[in-house]
Order: structure tokens, then C-alpha cells, then sequence
């Protein structure tokens, strides 16, 4: 009785269990009408960002400073130089390839060459230069370099080696180097340089010059000596000439000098000529009045004169006393003795 109990147990839970599994699949059954919108709405979620990859990678941002080009299976078909965004055919159509418009240096390196009077200088120059921003000259970059502007610098450098040679040879020494800075033509010599380069850089590898220069400018060791001995030469033939300006000119002013002595001395004897004339006639004036008022003090004075103009510290005279003009200072005057004897 037992046995019976538990079996009917087992089956009433088996019966159980499959009512419960006749439920559940009688509630699975009505699940197709709730999510039969799902896979469309997947669909479109998936369709969506298909649709936005490609779009991204449709689009393409120019940066300022560059320019892009649009490749069509490897071959430039157009070139974007505004910045902003672009668009193109997604990969593997299209690809785009930034190209670097930003200025650039570049140096020769150290040139050895010859200048026109065939002396050896040695020469550095920079190139300051960009691609030019326009369609054709940014495609001819890609075609001639591949877009590797240290390519680009490199035969740019080759070229500037080459220019150098050939406007040194048009230059003497002494326009490159010398003391005296109104023969230095340096600015003469880049104008030239670039001239030799400007176009044909444009047109080989679409590059803009935009500046040339010099940056360094020695001379060899033997060109040094020469250069040296050729302006002390210089030096001296300068110093000759100025030291025979010197002697011309000092010759000039002392000629000039005892010119102008001479005529002041001529008008200085022309004067005193006039001056000792004017003294004559005034002294014969005084003489002749004197000797109209008094003739022996005339005679006596006269006679003073006289001895003072022979007679010097150093005349040594014999003479008789009685003698004239000496008798003088024995007789004295003759109106002296009369008045001494007039005296008690």
C-alpha cells in the first residue's frame, strides 16, 4: 500500500511536470507576433553605421600650412589647398596625401670654387623656399620627389653647389672681400645666385625660392697669403700716393706762403720807402728852420750827426783836434765864447 501511494506520487508529479511543458510551449508559441519588429530594427542600426564609416572615411580635413592630394588608384587626380573638409571616394578608390607648404632652409654645405681673377674661395649660401601653393606646382613636388621634402632639400642643395660655381666665376676677389666696403657687391652676388635658381626650381620640382643668402664666406690658405700680400701692395701704393699729395699740397701752401711774404715785404718797403721819404722832407723842414734860427747850433748838430753816423763802439779815429768836424769840441761855439767874454 505503500508502494501504490509513492507510485501514485511519482506520476501525479510527472504530470505535473508535463502540464508545465505543455504551458511553456503553448506561451512560445504566441512569441513571434511580440518580436518580429527586432531584426529590421537591427537592420537599420547596422545599416546606419555602415553608412557613417563610410561618410567618415569619405571626408577629408585640410589642415592651413597644407595641401592635400587626391589619389585615384595611386595617380594624383586633384588637389585640395583650402583648409577645411574635403571628401573623396573611400579606399581602396581614393587616398588622400598631405603635402607640407610650410617654409624650409636649406644649406649648401661648405663650396669651394673659383672666382673670375682665379682665386679659390670657400662659400656657403641657404635657400629659404616652400611649395608653391597652387594645383600643378604641388603635383610636380609629389611627381619629382614623392613627396620627401629631405629629398627635396637634398638635390635643392646640389643645385645651389652647382649655382655657386657659376656665379662665383662672374666676381673678382676684390668685389667679396676687402676693406673698403663700397667694392663688396655680396648683394649683387645673391641676386645672382637666385636668379640662377628660382626658375628652374620652380619648374623641376614646384619649389618657390624665396630667399637667398650668404652664410659663410673664407678664404683658403693659399688664396689668404695672396690676398694678404695683394693688400699690403694695396696699402702701400696708397700711403705712396697720399704722402706725394702731402708734399704736393705742403709745396703748394709754403709757395703760396713766400709769395704772400714777398708781397707783404714789397708793400712793407713800399711803405717804409714812403715813410723815410715823408721823415726827409720833415727832417729838411726841421733842418731848415733850424738853421734859419740859429746856424752854428744848426752846424753843431749837423756835426753831432755826423760823428754819430762814422763813429761806433768799435771805430778807433786819429785825428787832428783843430780839425772838422772834431774842432768843435775845442772851440765850442762861437756865440758860447763871445758870451764868456762878455762875463766880469
Amino acid at each position: 500500500m505503500s508502494q501504490s501511494h509513492t507510485h501514485d506520487h511519482d506520476d501525479h508529479t510527472g504530470h505535473d511536470h508535463g502540464h508545465g511543458g505543455h504551458h511553456h510551449g503553448h506561451h512560445h508559441h504566441g512569441d513571434p507576433q511580440e518580436a518580429g519588429p527586432f531584426p529590421w530594427r537591427r537592420m537599420g542600426w547596422a545599416a546606419l553605421l555602415v553608412a557613417f564609416a563610410v561618410a567618415a572615411a569619405s571626408l577629408v580635413q585640410v589642415r592651413s600650412g597644407e595641401a592635400t592630394v587626391i589619389t585615384r588608384f595611386g595617380n594624383p587626380s586633384r588637389v585640395l589647398l583650402e583648409p577645411g573638409l574635403g571628401w573623396r571616394w573611400p579606399a581602396p578608390f581614393e587616398a588622400a596625401i598631405p603635402v607640407d607648404l610650410r617654409l624650409r632652409t636649406t644649406s649648401s654645405g661648405l663650396q669651394d670654387v673659383g672666382t673670375r681673377d682665379g682665386l679659390r674661395i670657400i662659400v656657403q649660401a641657404y635657400v629659404a623656399w616652400q611649395v608653391q601653393g597652387d594645383p600643378d606646382n604641388v603635383q610636380r613636388f609629389m611627381r619629382a620627389v614623392q613627396n620627401q621634402p629631405d629629398e627635396a632639400a637634398r638635390q635643392i642643395r646640389t643645385f645651389v653647389g652647382s649655382a655657386l660655381e657659376t656665379t662665383a666665376s662672374s666676381f673678382d676677389l676684390a668685389n667679396l672681400v676687402n676693406t673698403d666696403a663700397n667694392q663688396v657687391h655680396i648683394a649683387d652676388f645673391e641676386a645672382q645666385l637666385r636668379q640662377q635658381i628660382d626658375q628652374q626650381l620652380l619648374t623641376t620640382y614646384g619649389v618657390r625660392v624665396l630667399q637667398v643668402g650668404i652664410e659663410r664666406l673664407t678664404l683658403p690658405s693659399v688664396t689668404l697669403t695672396a690676398t694678404v700680400d695683394r693688400m699690403r701692395a694695396e696699402r702701400e701704393t696708397i700711403a705712396t700716393e697720399r704722402t706725394a699729395i702731402g708734399k704736393r699740397e705742403a709745396a703748394q701752401i709754403r709757395s703760396a706762403a713766400e709769395r704772400d711774404a714777398r708781397i707783404v715785404q714789397a708793400d712793407a718797403t713800399v711803405k717804409a720807402a714812403d715813410i723815410e721819404a715823408q721823415s726827409r722832407v720833415e727832417a729838411a723842414q726841421i733842418y731848415g728852420r733850424a738853421y734859419a734860427g740859429s746856424p752854428q747850433l744848426y752846424n753843431l748838430l749837423r756835426s753831432l750827426d755826423t760823428l754819430g753816423t762814422i763813429v761806433t763802439p768799435g771805430t778807433k779815429l786819429i785825428l787832428r783836434t783843430d780839425a772838422a768836424p772834431f774842432r768843435v769840441l775845442v772851440d765850442g761855439p762861437p756865440t758860447l765864447d763871445n758870451k764868456a767874454g762878455s762875463q766880469p
